[in-house]
């Protein structure tokens, strides 16, 4: 790590007069194992590097500073002076904006994180290739109704980055992670559908292979023989999957950014209720159990435990630096990069609805009558942060008499966000963490329309 530092420090002391730098550096591995029909199928490992720099001008008084970007996907000396030459070419062309500065330290302590595990690189590939064949032959035996297993894969990936800038920003962090998935086909006559299990953690030891097979095959065997649901109004209960997908969708409407842009349909409601009593969302990176955990942000500021909603009232955004500027507020620790050749941008990184007291099957028992969703379609066609319009594929179980009954598929369920939220009866304690923005559990939302036949 400490090169990675040297060499980001190296190039901020290249700053000329008038100009501020910033200089993000990154490298790090990927392993991939697919199997299929008990033989592997791909085995890929790669190595990757690269540094982004952002240069800004300082313009006439009142006019705002000029930014320039460049990046490189290599570590070499002479590629990394010729992407510095060029982001400082770019900022000369640039347009100057009053609200375009580089973050300063504004304070905050990080809250140190161990999110490294050894294990991605000290297990052998033979051990990590043996993983995905193990999850791939048990799966295909688990039920004599699997027909197939399209796919299991093992992956891991460890990734380091340093930052520095002219305005004393010095931060380093390092994190791994490792994955496990498999899918399952499960047949009855004409009929087949399809299950996804998967399990991850920061290295190979915090796997459960067990956990991802039997998942896919309880996910794909219970939808057999589904059919479309009457039409109606109903309460829909929501898989911890499919909420977390849901919670993303949301954070893309909490980030401060879309709000300065008029992008969201939380505009212009702090201080107001926009959700149940029972909900309080949390953007919380310092959790280390969190997949996108993290000690710094993509501006090198530190992270911090950000409460959104409280009680269903909302309290506040997720900014980056120049999000906060454009608000006339400061920065949460929340700038979100995707990687080397990107430019920070406002985002949430671990959020999570504060989990409720009763188990899924408590929920379902409560609910009585209804929907439950085990996945959906068209998340990005059918739902609009700006509006809040709400409109998905969907396929599940329908609920009666507060238990999972019959299989249903090709049905939509819609509502709006805004409903949504204010409509959630219960929050399940079956907290997941999974891979992406968000966490999820089990979430019952009342009077949603179902679509079917």
């Amino acid at each position: 790590m400490s090169d990675l530092m040297d060499l980001a420090t190296s190039v901020v002391a290249q700053a000329q007069p008038g100009e501020g730098l910033e200089v993000y550096v990154t490298r790090g591995t990927e392993n991939e194992v697919r199997a299929y029909d008990g033989a592997v199928e791909s085995l890929t490992s790669a190595d990757s590097s690269g540094v982004g720099i952002r240069i800004l001008l300082e313009g006439q008084p009142g006019d705002g500073s000029r930014l320039g970007f460049a990046w490189a996907g290599s570590l070499d000396p002479a590629v990394v002076q010729a992407a510095l030459s060029d982001a400082r070419d770019n900022a000369r062309y640039a347009t100057p904006d009053p609200d375009v500065v580089l973050a300063e330290p504004d304070g905050e302590l990080a809250v140190e994180q161990d999110l490294w595990d050894d294990g991605v690189f000290t297990t052998p590939m033979d051990e990590k290739i043996a993983l995905a064949l193990e999850l791939e032959r048990a799966t295909r035996g688990a039920d004599p109704r699997v027909r197939q297993v399209s796919s299991a894969d093992y992956s891991d990936a460890r990734v380091e980055v340093a930052l520095a800038s002219t305005t004393g920003i010095r931060s380093s962090t390092r994190r791994t992670t490792a994955f496990v998935s498999v899918d399952a086909i499960a047949g009855e006559g004409a009929d087949s559908q399809t299950g996804t299990g998967f399990s991850v953690g920061r290295g190979p030891a915090q796997l459960n292979p067990e956990e991802a097979m039997a998942d896919a095959v309880l996910r794909s065997t219970r939808l057999l023989g589904a059919q479309k649901a009457r039409s109606g109004r109903c309460t829909v209960v929501f898989d911890p999957r499919v909420v977390s997908t849901l919670l993303s969708v949301v954070a893309s409407a909490l980030s401060g950014e879309a709000v300065v842009k008029g992008r969201s349909f939380f505009a212009g409601r702090i201080g107001e209720s926009v959700a149940g009593t029972a909900v309080t969302l949390i953007d919380d990176p310092t959790d280390a159990r969190a997949f996108n955990a993290a000690t710094y942000d993509g501006e090198g500021l530190a992270c911090r435990r950000n409460i959104l909603i409280s009680d269903g009232m909302l309290r506040m955004f997720v900014y980056d630096t120049v999000a906060a500027r454009r608000a006339q507020t400061r920065s949460t620790g929340s700038a979100v990069r995707g990687g080397f050749a990107g430019t920070p941008s406002a985002g949430c990184r671990a959020l999570v609805l504060s989990p409720g007291s009763k188990t899924a099957e408590e929920i379902l028992a409560e609910v009585g009558e209804g929907l439950y969703v085990q996945s959906v379609t068209g998340i990005h066609s059918g739902v609009n942060p700006v509006s809040g319009d709400f409109s998905v594929g969907a396929e599940g179980l329908m609920i009666h008499g507060g238990t999972l009954a019959e299989p249903v598929r090709e049905v939509t369920v819609a509502s709006t966000l805004q409903r949504m939220l204010q409509s959630v009866v219960a929050i399940g304690n079956d907290l997941r963490w999974l891979p992406g923005v968000a966490a999820g559990q089990t979430l019952a939302i009342a009077d949603m329309q179902l679509s079917g036949d």
